[in-house]
């Protein structure tokens, strides 16, 4: 990809602004398996100062702020102010008291340096114009021997990419990055990733990997989600008067693997990248 310039970074928050009052709200349960997983991978201690760098509506805060408890500190971030008002929402229904919400950017955060004894980022990194640079800013936001967990897709379903390749014939070059796919570069394998982490700064740099299935009831819902994450980009790039038929293809496809009830459920990959600011 290109470096994203002030303008797309504009159409960026602008995307997950218009997707933010349904963004893991449309009855699929993709986010909150993906954020326990990672939360698995770097439990939560009692008391400690964690920053979530892209919250989101806050699907992994809502699973660490229990076990930081009273005495610990959550501090979310998200670019994207309709993100942000949801996640405030979704915090003030919980009744938690420990967690902020803000407004900042992950390419460059305003935050206080070496606040946090743990930064967290889930599915947010390969949207990044300089992934590289947003680690090496991210590093001194730690305290020495802080720890890191970043998400990251693994190889996809190829049922799934099947019926994603419905929108090919309209995706723009940005679009295309294998940045964002995944297929090359270092969001295409550990190691790539783990080399993005270590040049940055990081110790102690590792990867584990879960598989989480994610089911849509119907082709209906399946596109209720395309509309509600970021993938409603590539809807944006299909001519309107072209929708219906990519839809028609892509429901076409999902009939091909779905269960007799009409439902399909796909095996996605998820990649955590885990590592340590340096201790000394």
């Amino acid at each position: 990809m290109v470096p994203e310039t002030p303008q797309q970074g504009g159409q960026l928050a602008r995307l997950f602004d218009a997707v933010s009052e349904t963004y893991d709200a449309v009855g699929v349960d993709f986010f909150a398996p993906v954020a326990a997983s990672l939360v698995r991978h770097l439990p939560p201690r009692a008391g400690e100062s964690w920053l979530d760098v892209g919250c989101g509506r806050g699907a992994v805060i809502q699973q660490v702020a229990d076990a930081i408890g009273p005495g610990g500190r959550v501090l979310g971030t998200d670019f994207s102010e309709g993100m942000v008002r949801q996640a405030r929402r979704a915090v003030a229904a919980s009744e938690f008291t420990n967690v902020e919400i803000v407004v900042d950017d992950a390419q460059d955060p305003q935050v206080a340096l070496g606040s946090f004894t743990t930064l967290s980022s889930s599915l947010v990194l390969f949207f990044l114009p300089a992934p590289d640079s947003a680690l090496r800013r991210w590093l001194p936001l730690l305290t020495p021997g802080g720890r890191l967990g970043i998400t990251t897709f693994g190889p996809m379903d190829e049922r799934w990419m099947h019926v994603d390749a419905v929108f090919e014939p309209y995706l723009p070059d940005s679009m295309r990055d294998a940045r964002t796919t995944g297929a090359k570069g270092p969001f295409g394998s550990d190691e790539g990733m783990e080399g993005l982490v270590s040049d940055a700064g990081f110790s102690g740099v590792r990867s584990a990997t879960d598989v989480v299935e994610v089911t849509f009831a119907s082709a209906e819902q399946w596109h209720d989600f395309t509309w509600s994450v970021g993938q409603r980009a590539m809807w944006l790039a299909v001519p309107e008067d072209e929708r219906a038929s990519v839809r028609a293809e892509a429901e076409r496809r999902l009939a091909l693997v779905a269960a007799p009830d009409g439902s399909v459920t796909f095996r996605q990959a998820i990649r955590h990248t885990l590592a340590e600011r340096p201790a000394g």
